[in-house]
C-alpha cells in the first residue's frame, strides 16, 4: 500500500479518502484480509462500510457475486461509491446510502457473509466529560445494535465477522450470545511481542462448532513485520 495525499494504492486497487472522516487504518485492512471465504458465501455484507476498502478487498478474494455496502455519512457513502466505480469490481459492488436500522427493516434478504469495522472512540480520544464520551460512542453504532441487526441479516450457515477492541470482547461474546450467535474463532491482535493486546478479530455464526484462539503480531519492531502478518496481508500492500 501507497499513500499519496488522500489516495492509497493497494495492488489491485486505488482508495480515495478525502471526504471519510474515517481514513484507512491497520483495523480494516487485517478485517478485509481476515475474514473466512471457506464457505463460499454467494452475498456479502459490508456494515459501515467507509471507502470502500474491506468490500473491495473481499472483491479481489474472491468471486462472490454479490457484495453490498452501507454508509450512513453521506460524503463517505458518495466517495465509497466512487472507489466501487473505480475498481475493475464495479459490476458487484454496491453502496446502500442508509442507517443500520433503514436498512434492516427494509432489506428482505439473508447475507452469507457479514462483516463490520465499527466506528468506536478509544481511550486515546476521550475528554473528561464521560457522558459526552459515552454519548459519542453510543452514536457512533451500539454493539447490541449491530449483533441484533446482524442476526436478522445473516442466513443460517452464514459468517459474521467484526474487529473490536479487545477489552469489549468479553461484553461482544455475552451480547452476541444472547441472540444465538457464538464465537467460532478470534485472533488477538498485539503491535509488537511486548506490547499488550489491542484488538480482536471476531468470526461468529449460529452455530456452535467451537471455538478457536490465536494471537496475531504485527511487528517485531518498527516497521520490521512478522510473517504471520505478512502472509495475512502481501495480496494487498504494494511493498510487502
Amino acid at each position: 500500500m501507497i499513500m499519496s495525499s488522500n489516495t492509497f494504492h493497494f495492488k489491485q486497487f486505488t482508495i480515495n479518502q478525502d471526504q471519510c472522516a474515517m481514513k484507512i487504518g491497520t483495523d480494516a485492512v487485517l478485517l478485509g484480509a481476515w475474514a473466512n471465504l471457506e464457505h463460499h458465501p454467494n452475498s456479502v455484507l459490508d456494515i459501515g462500510a467507509g471507502t470502500g476498502v474491506i468490500s473491495l478487498m473481499l472483491s479481489q478474494r474472491s468471486n462472490e457475486e454479490t457484495i453490498d455496502a452501507i454508509e450512513i455519512d453521506e460524503n463517505a457513502y458518495k466517495q465509497c461509491v466512487g472507489n466501487f466505480e473505480n475498481s475493475p469490481w464495479s459490476d458487484r459492488l454496491f453502496c446502500y446510502h442508509a442507517s443500520l436500522e433503514e436498512f434492516t427493516d427494509e432489506i428482505d434478504y439473508k447475507y452469507d457473509l457479514i462483516i463490520s469495522n465499527p466506528p468506536f472512540y478509544s481511550d486515546t480520544f476521550k475528554s473528561e466529560n464521560k457522558q459526552r464520551d459515552l454519548a459519542r460512542f453510543n452514536d457512533a453504532l451500539p454493539f447490541h445494535h449491530l449483533v441484533e441487526s446482524v442476526s436478522k441479516l445473516l442466513s443460517d450457515e452464514g459468517k459474521f465477522s467484526v474487529i473490536i477492541p479487545f477489552k469489549e470482547e468479553e461484553n461482544f461474546i455475552e451480547l452476541a450470545s444472547n441472540i444465538n450467535l457464538f464465537p467460532n474463532r478470534i485472533t488477538r491482535v498485539k503491535g509488537s511481542p511486548t506490547s499488550e493486546i489491542k484488538r480482536s478479530l471476531m468470526e461468529f455464526s449460529f452455530n456452535k462448532n467451537g471455538l478457536r484462539i490465536n494471537e496475531l503480531i504485527i511487528e517485531v519492531e518498527r516497521h520490521q513485520y512478522t510473517q504471520d502478518y505478512i502472509n495475512l496481508t502481501e495480496d494487498f500492500y504494494l511493498k510487502m
